[in-house]
């Protein structure tokens, strides 16, 4: 396979390829938030009529890894979560629907796109068009540094595609920088809704770079995806970008017929060297939240606020639909920046559960893998990243970017269904 002129091969391969390497046109027309729900259903109930129309049985679900059934599962059980709480606050036929077609385009995503990675989709195809967008941003890079230098608007315009609903104007805005109210130094948020978005991308990106086999498109991906995660000034993006990598390596070896002897010596090694370690753990966290101090305070009050209304008031199914915060908080909606927090205040116990169960698989199972495949390996990373984002962003709401990690995910599970015997094994 030529590695500088790898392109898509099948109509699946193709409508994510473009889907993917259009992401600054989709940008400029305001449509980001649309391109992976029509994507991502699109393909589904094509891949569905293809089916009904073969004259051989349909396959069973046993034909589907269960990490994927266990997040089909999980994100039905989101559905039941929403209906219930809506049927329990009383909140009306309307707004049942509205919230029924929100989790179609958001929580329904982190189902349909690791389902869809079971397709015959390379991934090599997902991570150079990730190179190509990770170029348009290194080409683009003068005009978002530029319009913040000569003081051109925030904010050139609000795309009219907003009309066909979304979360708010920023998911449809064309923004060339933002200044942080707390420090006064600008971030850039590029192609998604605010700055820490933008770092999430960039460590996917990172990964998927990391993996081309093109020296010349790696370099491109490793230095754009690093830039991006130092534009977004998000503490959580470098924390990630230094971390995610090194830590799925270190779990891929957990098979490793060394793992007991290095554990010992680092356990012995810890113990030696404790109360420094200790100390200086608490040392970088304190400078992490004190960072953004302010961010930091609104976050830990919304969570406050989030976690006290869950347990007495609606603590099984939740409140049903988000609600802003008051002014203590700069009425940002309640559970927001925190995927756990948001899921125990709108769907409840529940709905916590059906996040919890299917990534806590996904997890484990890659886990186990990712020392025979190297495919799992990625899959390890993407969900870790998901896993460390939960902490500080609500997957739902995202999920409209980073559905290309949802994809590797389910890619991966497929992987090991069908990886073939004699690789099984670590050698």
């Amino acid at each position: 396979m030529d590695t500088q002129t790898l392109s898509p091969e099948t109509s699946a391969e193709r409508l994510i390829w473009h889907s993917i390497r259009l992401t600054y046109g989709f940008y400029l027309l305001g449509a980001v938030y649309l391109v992976a729900p029509v994507l991502g259903w699109s393909l589904l109930l094509a891949q569905g009529w293809k089916l009904l129309r073969r004259p051989a049985p349909l396959p069973g679900p046993g034909a589907l890894p269960v990490a994927v059934r266990w997040w089909l599962g999980g994100m039905l059980l989101m559905l039941v979560a929403l209906v219930v709480g809506h049927l329990q606050q009383q909140l009306g036929t309307t707004q049942l629907i509205k919230s029924t077609i929100g989790w179609a385009k958001g929580w329904a995503l982190l189902a349909v796109f690791p389902l869809l990675g079971c397709l015959n989709i390379r991934p090599a195809i997902v991570y150079r068009a990730c190179m190509h967008v990770c170029l348009h941003t290194l080409l683009l890079l003068p005009v978002f540094v530029g319009a913040w230098l000569v003081g051109l608007p925030q904010t050139l315009y609000v795309s009219p595609l907003q009309a066909v609903g979304g979360p708010g104007p920023e998911f449809f805005a064309v923004s060339l920088y933002e200044i942080d109210p707390g420090s006064g130094l600008p971030r850039w948020r590029l192609f998604t809704p605010w700055a820490p978005a933008l770092g999430f991308m960039a460590n996917i990106f990172f990964v998927f770079a990391l993996q081309e086999q093109s020296r010349r498109w790696r370099a491109v991906g490793v230095s754009a995806s690093v830039l991006m995660a130092l534009m977004s000034a998000s503490r959580l993006a470098l924390v990630a970008i230094l971390s995610i990598w090194i830590i799925s390596g270190i779990i891929s070896r957990l098979r490793s017929p060394l793992t007991p002897f290095v554990a010992a010596a680092g356990c012995t090694l810890a113990g030696l060297l404790g109360h420094p370690l200790l100390t200086a753990a608490e040392q970088f966290w304190q400078s992490f939240r004190s960072a953004r101090a302010g961010s930091t305070r609104v976050r830990e009050t919304l969570a406050r606020i989030a976690l006290d209304r869950w347990q007495t008031e609606a603590f099984t199914w939740g409140h049903g639909v988000v609600e802003r915060g008051p002014h203590l908080v700069e009425f940002m909606p309640i559970g927001s920046h925190h995927s756990w927090y948001g899921l125990l205040f709108v769907k409840g116990l529940v709905g916590a559960l059906a996040l919890a169960g299917p990534l806590l698989l996904s997890l484990v199972q890659l886990a186990w893998w990712s020392g025979v495949l190297p495919l799992a390996r990625v899959g390890l990373a993407m969900g870790l990243l998901l896993l460390m984002y939960t902490f500080g962003e609500n997957l739902e709401i995202l999920a409209y970017l980073i559905w290309p990690a949802l994809l590797i995910i389910g890619r991966a599970h497929h992987g090991i269904v069908y990886a073939r015997p004699s690789s099984l094994h670590p050698s």
